[in-house]
């Protein structure tokens, strides 16, 4: 089945990539998993590692000279590639290991196509670079459309905070405008990007550094980018190796409320 996708097209790679990821996931989930302790209170279950061999297998077969960034694995690949897939095979790997089905798995080509599984809710949201959509079983493909109708507000409150304290996330959620206007959502995983894209939540914050070429960040910035959504660092500027953390809005009068509470 691998090898039928040697002639697909870059979009095809990422969502057939993703849900060989999430396949994994699924499967793996609710049992007792060994885990590999990363430091500093982080750490990679056997289903982290196994969805990263099912993610690089669809590459490799597809796409052999290209190289691969995984967060598990690292860099892998022939030297001196021209192209590189991002990988984060379980973004939300507490959620999972506790028995929290909120996941995601994200491969992204850097500059291209990508694609973000939600292994338990039976999606995939996809795009070639241009256009967004999302991907259901059993159902056509429909067009992602951001909206900022839910006021629902995801905060990545996950540590490290750089910018602090000059900007802290938690700070934003006490915001008296914040709270008169939105509701914040607290779901650790690069999951509530894509909702960005899918109208199911009006915004996404986070703190860090550059993240455009981040394993967590990529996939999830690539389908907001291609759905519409307004995606800047916290400081308003555009993401690259000056810009900080992340916002990502469905539209500019959401993004605008937002960077003038940070900015506050």
């Amino acid at each position: 089945m691998i090898n039928s996708y040697t002639g697909s097209d870059d979009a095809a790679v990422a969502t057939a990539g993703a849900r060989a990821g999430a396949d994994v996931v699924r499967d793996m989930y609710g049992r007792r998993l060994p885990r590999v302790d990363k430091g500093a209170g982080d750490f990679a279950t056997a289903a982290d590692i196994e969805a990263e061999k099912a993610i690089l297998g669809v590459i490799r077969a597809a796409r052999p000279e290209d190289a691969v960034l995984g967060e598990e694995g690292g860099r892998q690949g022939p030297v001196g590639a021209v192209r590189q897939w991002l990988v984060d095979p379980l973004c939300g790997t507490l959620n999972y290991a506790v028995g929290n089905m909120l996941v995601a798995v994200n491969v992204a080509l850097r500059d291209g196509a990508a694609a973000v599984a939600d292994p338990f809710g039976g999606e995939v949201f996809c795009t070639d670079g241009k256009s967004a959509w999302v991907r259901r079983d059993g159902a056509e493909d429909a067009p992602l459309t951001p909206t900022p109708a839910t006021g629902l507000v995801d905060v990545n409150l996950d540590p490290p905070f750089p910018s602090a304290p000059g900007f802290r996330a938690v700070d934003l959620l006490a915001h008296p405008e914040f709270v008169g206007r939105f509701r914040p959502r607290v779901v650790s995983t690069t999951l509530a990007l894509a909702w960005v894209a899918a109208g199911k939540r009006a915004a996404y914050v986070t703190d860090g550094g550059d993240l455009s070429g981040s394993v967590h960040f990529a996939a999830g910035i690539a389908v907001c980018r291609a759905a519409g959504c307004v995606v800047t660092g916290i400081d308003g500027a555009p993401l690259g190796e000056a810009g900080r953390g992340l916002v990502v809005a469905a539209d500019d009068e959401t993004h605008g409320l937002l960077m003038s509470m940070i900015r506050r």
